[in-house]
């Protein structure tokens, strides 16, 4: 999250989309970071949690039956959601901290420290990259976490994202991921580096 001096825990400069090159909007970019990795820490958990104890798949807790109908549950959900994110908002902008409940930072146990800062928001990546694979899974084998887990474990070699559906795609994307860097240093060393090598084009 953005610091009120301007530094920002887990800034490594990898940009490649420039989202960080107009510093008026930067602030607001590293607090959605922040905001929707502590979403998905919190269903990564509770991903895990439901799998492990057999509660049933993830992807389909939406469409089952509850005591309180959809209806019902979005009359209450969507004005508490958004009483609570007004405060926020309004509270960040602010204090340049995120909070909840009007406390900002809130910080309950005392825990708030650069060191701190910088191993939330690297869990916040990583739950929400684990997100995805968990979305993915689901998508492309209709099994949970801990089930891919157990099936990988079994036959490494034939169970794997590479001999899945998605396999070929896979390939591709991994050695894209692999060769980019390359090029970029070539480009760099070999290169005129008064230009900037823009890969994207805005």
């Amino acid at each position: 999250p953005a610091h009120l001096d301007g530094s920002m825990a887990g800034d490594y400069g990898f940009d490649p989309l420039r989202l960080g090159t107009n510093k008026e909007v930067l602030p607001y970019y590293a607090e959605a970071e922040l905001t929707n990795g502590r979403w998905a820490m919190m269903a990564v958990a509770g991903i895990l949690f439901t799998d492990l104890v057999g509660a049933g798949d993830w992807w389909t807790a939406g469409a089952k039956e509850y005591s309180l109908d959809t209806k019902t549950q979005l009359a209450v959900e969507i004005p508490v959601m958004a009483v609570l994110e007004a405060m926020r908002v309004k509270g960040w902008e602010k204090t340049g901290t995120s909070g909840a409940f009007g406390m900002h930072p809130f910080d309950p146990m005392g825990m708030a420290s650069d060191e701190k800062k910088l191993k939330e928001v690297k869990n916040a990546r990583l739950a929400m990259v684990a997100f995805l694979g968990f979305a993915s899974q689901a998508a492309v084998r209709g099994m949970g976490p801990i089930e891919c887990l157990k099936l990988h474990l079994e036959d490494p070699g034939h169970n794997n994202i590479f001999t899945s559906a998605v396999g070929p795609e896979a390939t591709v994307a991994c050695m894209v991921l692999g060769i980019t860097p390359v090029i970029l240093e070539a480009k760099k060393a070999l290169g005129d580096n008064d230009e900037e090598f823009r890969p994207i084009p805005w």
